[in-house]
């Protein structure tokens, strides 16, 4: 027998991707609808992309799972070719599979530079940059310095370095006028956190959304914006999947819209933000999280 949980859950997840269906087909009404960009694979790990003043490409860190794949999944159903940029060879190209020919993958650790000039260089041109790489661990004050040390060094450069070389090196490839950076921030930059534990995550995000604003006005001049979207709890991913329930039942009872988020509520954002609707937003941090937490 279905219990009214799962029922519930079921219910939540069916309106997400109602919802996301919508924001996909008012993106192609606002954006020139074009047959998504068809990526010729020459060998696992390289590819070749038509990228043709015609044809929209969306590079996604993070992409092979979670909230990245999410918003892969719905760039490319908004008619972009996607690139799927991280570090786990197999995820990735598991996730490139599940997208199909509209989809391919380069491997890097996006806190290296060498590796992230290395995964752009076969581009000559960028629409949409997502930043949705990331990872929590716990650092708190009664973390032993060494261990905390590292965990920072490891958040840090996972969670804001990263975002910072994506950018840094995509912005000479960025459609002029009207590429976008959206970065995936967190509502735990704001909380610092909804318990202890949370220092070099919620540190590490706090200096994202501080980048999206000073990347806004670098790039305004080119008619480029940059915004961050800032996710509550958002269920079934890597972050959140091993949390127990009556952390999440106790999330869910302060949370306005009384259910969790899921990646679809997180692309919804994306793709308006991408979309010309969206063209002047720009150093605007969007909160995503249900009303969890408002102001």
């Amino acid at each position: 027998m279905v219990s009214a949980t799962a029922r519930n859950c079921w219910n939540w997840r069916k309106l997400s991707m109602r919802y996301l269906y919508h924001i996909v087909e008012a993106h192609k009404q606002y954006s020139t609808y074009r047959t998504p960009t068809t990526i010729s694979k020459t060998s696992v790990n390289s590819w070749e992309l038509d990228m043709s003043k015609d044809n929209r490409v969306a590079v996604i860190t993070g992409g092979a799972s979670g909230i990245g794949f999410g918003i892969a999944q719905a760039m490319q159903q908004a008619g972009y070719a996607v690139v799927l940029v991280g570090r786990d060879e197999n995820r990735l190209a598991e996730a490139t599979r599940k997208l199909g020919s509209q989809a391919a993958w380069r491997r890097a650790d996006v806190g290296n530079r060498r590796e992230v000039q290395e995964a752009l260089t076969q581009l000559n041109k960028v629409d949409v940059l997502v930043n949705a790489a990331g990872f929590t661990r716990s650092v708190s004050l009664s973390t032993p310095i060494e261990e905390a040390e590292a965990d920072w060094d490891a958040l840090v450069d996972a969670n804001l370095k990263g975002s910072f070389l994506m950018a840094h090196v995509a912005a000479p490839l960025l459609a002029s006028p009207g590429g976008r950076v959206i970065n995936i921030g967190s509502i735990g930059a704001q909380t610092g956190g909804s318990r202890p534990g949370s220092l070099a995550y919620a540190a590490a995000k706090s200096g994202l959304h501080g980048l999206t604003y000073a990347l806004a006005r670098e790039l305004a001049p080119r008619a480029i914006t940059a915004n961050a979207v800032a996710p509550g709890f958002i269920a079934d991913t890597g972050f959140t999947g091993g949390w127990p329930r009556d952390r999440i039942a106790a999330i869910v009872a302060e949370t306005p819209m009384a259910r969790p988020g899921t990646p679809a509520d997180i692309a919804g954002a994306v793709l308006w933000l991408a979309s010309e609707a969206g063209s002047f937003v720009t150093g605007a941090v969007i909160p995503v999280n249900g009303g969890w937490r408002i102001g």
